[in-house]
Formats: C-alpha cells, sequence, structure tokens
C-alpha cells in the first residue's frame, strides 16, 4: 500500500468509527453486499437498505445471514421512501451509497423513475444526513457513465457546450450525473462530509479503503 492509499485509509476509518451501525445502501448487490460482509466481519454493525428490485440479489442477502445471522439487518425499503431513509440514515454513524438504478434498458423506457430513483433518492441520502444534526459522512458511488467514452463518441458544438450526436446517448448517464451534482452543494456549503467515487463496470476496480 502506498503513501496515499495508507493516509486515505486512515481517514476513512477515522470518519466511520463509532459505536452506530454502518448503513449501505444498495447493499444486497454485489459490492454492497461485500461492503457489508466485511464490515459485519470486523464485528461491526450494518443495516441494509435496499428494496430487492434486482433479480438475484435475495441470494445476497441470504448469504449474508448465513454468515452472521441476525446481525444483518435489513430494511426492505425504496430511495424515494423518504421516511425509511430517514430512519435508516438517523440511526447509523456512516452512509455507503451504492443503490441506484442502473439498467441502461429502464433509462431508456422509463427515464423519469429513472431519474427520480438516482437523483431524487440520493438527495433523500442527504438530506437524512443534513438533517440528522451530526457529521454524518456519506460516501458516494457513482459510474463512469457521468464521463462517457468521449474519444470514440460524435459530438455537435452547441452555444455552451458539446453534446453527444445520438439522443439515446445524450440520455444515458443524466441521473447518475445529477447525483454527483447533488452531493457537491452539501458538501462544500451545508457541512456534510461527502465523499465520492465513480467506479468502473469492473467490480474489483472499487474498494473503499477503510475496508482493508
Amino acid at each position: 500500500m502506498t503513501a496515499p492509499e495508507t493516509e486515505m485509509r486512515a481517514l476513512a476509518v477515522a470518519s466511520v468509527a463509532g459505536p452506530r451501525p454502518v448503513l449501505v445502501t444498495g447493499g444486497c448487490g454485489f459490492i454492497g453486499c461485500n461492503l457489508a460482509d466485511s464490515y459485519l466481519g470486523d464485528g461491526e454493525e450494518v443495516i441494509i437498505l435496499d428494496n430487492l428490485s434486482r433479480p438475484g440479489v435475495e441470494t445476497n442477502l441470504a448469504w449474508l445471514r448465513g454468515r452472521h445471522g441476525d446481525r444483518v439487518r435489513h430494511v426492505h425499503a425504496d430511495l424515494r421512501d423518504e421516511g425509511a431513509v430517514a430512519r435508516a440514515v438517523g440511526e447509523s454513524r456512516a452512509v455507503f451509497h451504492l443503490a441506484a438504478q442502473t439498467a441502461v434498458t429502464t433509462s431508456l423506457e422509463d427515464p423519469v423513475a429513472d431519474f427520480d430513483v438516482n437523483a431524487r433518492g440520493t438527495l433523500n441520502v442527504l438530506e437524512a444526513a443534513r438533517r440528522s444534526g451530526r457529521p454524518l459522512p456519506v460516501i458516494l458511488a457513482s459510474t463512469n457513465k457521468i464521463y462517457g467514452a468521449l474519444e470514440s463518441l460524435d459530438l455537435r458544438e452547441e452555444a455552451d457546450r458539446h453534446v453527444p450526436v445520438d439522443a439515446e446517448v445524450r440520455r444515458f448517464g443524466l441521473s447518475e450525473a445529477a447525483a454527483f451534482d447533488c452531493c457537491t452543494p452539501y458538501g462544500c456549503s451545508k457541512g456534510s462530509p461527502i465523499a465520492m467515487s465513480s467506479t468502473t463496470p469492473n467490480p474489483s476496480a472499487f474498494r473503499p479503503p477503510c475496508c482493508g
């Protein structure tokens, strides 16, 4: 581990230390369940908020319960449920926000729902953290889709920006980028400690530094 990585890990561990549980939204997904398993394996308490909408994630939840029993607290709720999100965040000492609507097909078929989950859902998490009255760290994992494959993308120049020529490409990634846009002012002007990460489709590329 390099010096910068060691320093980052120390900062992350200090930020999430405390007696309350850690909240993992989307904790039944591949990355989320492994993150939860890491904390549970260290004897930590974990709350998982997941609506189980992605096929097969029930298996991940069963795997966690098989390894850690009743210490796995699952809140079956959607990010758009402000009350459920607020209650889960209020009990926690740190939030790993991994839940999202990630299917490209869904983003094209129902862009309103896609935006609502990813943008409004993230706003619900941030507002709950802000209203907790504590400096509650929120770690957001976004995707590389907010940047796009610009080198191979046909762009059209407009008055103040360049936009993809393909309309479908223009829609893809919008809701993920909005989550980033929401987090920035919360970290800068509202006093909430926010960390953001843009991951790749390769899950092995994402490993929070506080997980060893």
